[in-house]
């Protein structure tokens, strides 16, 4: 809604050559007719960046591998795709002679941080226009009825209507709405009055009651492979989705291999169809206040599980506990805008260096909104079941005598401690 209604008031306002631009980061759907409906309202040229592979393997994937999620809840769909869009426009206003980028970010929204830290990393020298940030626009428009009523009046098509005012984004990763009813957070946004708002998956009440198990390909932290009964009909369903391989082939050891963007796709399906990946949550924006946002990421979701427990397997204690504990600063920064600083892409680089061993298979379980783990197996696995047993014989692996010696090591500052209490 906002942007739509932004190209005309950038025309009316600036007297400017306004250049439209979208970036394919998913979206499907929502791309149909808009060339048509940029030029009838205005625009002078419009450009669809298809950055679809390029937003799955060189964001997503690496993202994924570091188990980035913001607040223990949201798994950063529409941050993680604010640089990759970023990147895009501009690179096409630099080709197009722009001396400017226009945003319809909000001025108390994360977007308007991620869009300008991200364009001065790549292009610090052009000018950004935020109309939200500036006091005539708010006038104009104090709400988002008037944005809908100002639409209308210029005959701008939009999604969004004053009984379902909610706001939509949607991407290869996830679809997040916000806004509108879902600003009370008391509202029950998963009842059957918002069925149809939901578009990637269905309710667990809804999803099959027999369970769905697929199978994961690992290669270095990243999924290459897809292994689930019927992936030649889920192929065949998705339309532009091709298996992958060496000399042509999309075949190894019965596992479909994908382009990261082809595993985003039929993830996406299976974990739609099972009710998988929806978040409702009140999560802290990094202008200062908080915000409710409903999410569905069904393909990510199951992503994330199936690499943790290709994780579990293969990484070493200590280099896992490193890793993790970065999470939370790795996952900020996403979610702050800092894609393209340079912490960012030193954690990165420990990150590539952590998942140099992250190979193998994962099974897993889709069970009415259920990600539940089945096995896991690799040729790297640290798992050793001759230590690990429970069951005798094993004193040539593993001497349970060691451990006395390693307790009360470790013990000894805890006596000395208690020792000083009794003391006072």
């Amino acid at each position: 809604l906002d942007t739509s209604v932004l190209l005309t008031w950038l025309k009316d306002t600036y007297q400017a050559d306004v250049i439209a631009y979208c970036a394919d980061v998913g979206q499907q759907e929502e791309l149909d007719g808009l060339e048509e409906k940029a030029l009838k309202t205005g625009a002078s040229k419009c450009i669809i960046g298809d950055l679809k592979d390029t937003f799955a393997k060189d964001y997503i994937f690496p993202m994924i591998q570091a188990g980035a999620i913001y607040e223990g809840q949201y798994l950063l769909g529409t941050s993680i795709a604010r640089p990759c869009i970023s990147e895009g426009m501009v690179r096409a206003a630099i080709e197009n002679g722009a001396d400017a980028i226009a945003h319809g970010a909000t001025g108390k929204g994360n977007d308007q941080v991620r869009f300008e830290l991200s364009a001065a990393s790549l292009a610090p020298g052009i000018e950004i226009i935020a109309p939200w940030r500036q006091k005539r626009f708010r006038d104009q428009f104090p709400g988002r009825s008037e944005m809908i009523a100002y639409a209308a009046e210029n005959k701008i098509p939009v999604q969004a209507s004053i009984k379902k005012s909610y706001s939509m984004d949607r991407n290869l990763l996830h679809i997040s709405f916000e806004s509108g009813v879902l600003e009370d957070p008391w509202y029950d946004a998963s009842g059957e009055a918002d069925r149809d708002m939901y578009v990637l998956s269905v309710s667990p009440e809804e999803a099959p009651d027999k369970a769905e198990y697929v199978q994961l390909l690992f290669e270095k932290g990243n999924c290459i492979g897809i292994q689930v009964e019927g992936i030649a009909g889920i192929l065949k369903q998705l339309g532009d989705v091709m298996a992958l391989g060496p000399k042509g082939q999309g075949q190894a050891d019965d596992y479909t291999l994908l382009s990261p963007y082809g595993v985003m796709r039929v993830l996406n399906l299976l974990g739609g169809r099972n009710g998988i990946g929806r978040i409702d949550m009140v999560e802290n924006r990094f202008v200062g206040m908080k915000s409710r946002g409903v999410y569905e990421t069904p393909g990510g979701s199951i992503l994330l599980a199936g690499h943790r427990q290709m994780e579990s397997l293969t990484m070493d204690r200590e280099v896992m506990h490193l890793r993790d504990s970065l999470i939370p600063k790795y996952a900020q920064l996403v979610y702050n805008g800092f894609w393209f600083a340079p912490e960012r892409e030193a954690l990165q680089s420990l990150v590539t260096e952590s998942q140099q061993y992250v190979s193998g298979e994962v099974r897993l379980k889709l069970y009415k909104g259920n990600i539940i783990t089945a096995g896991r197996r690799s040729p790297n696995s640290l798992y050793n079941e001759a230590v690990a047993t429970m069951e005798g014989g094993a004193e040539h692996a593993y001497n349970q005598d060691d451990a006395t010696g390693f307790i009360r090591l470790n013990a000894l500052r805890l006596k000395n401690q208690a020792r000083r209490r009794e003391s006072n």
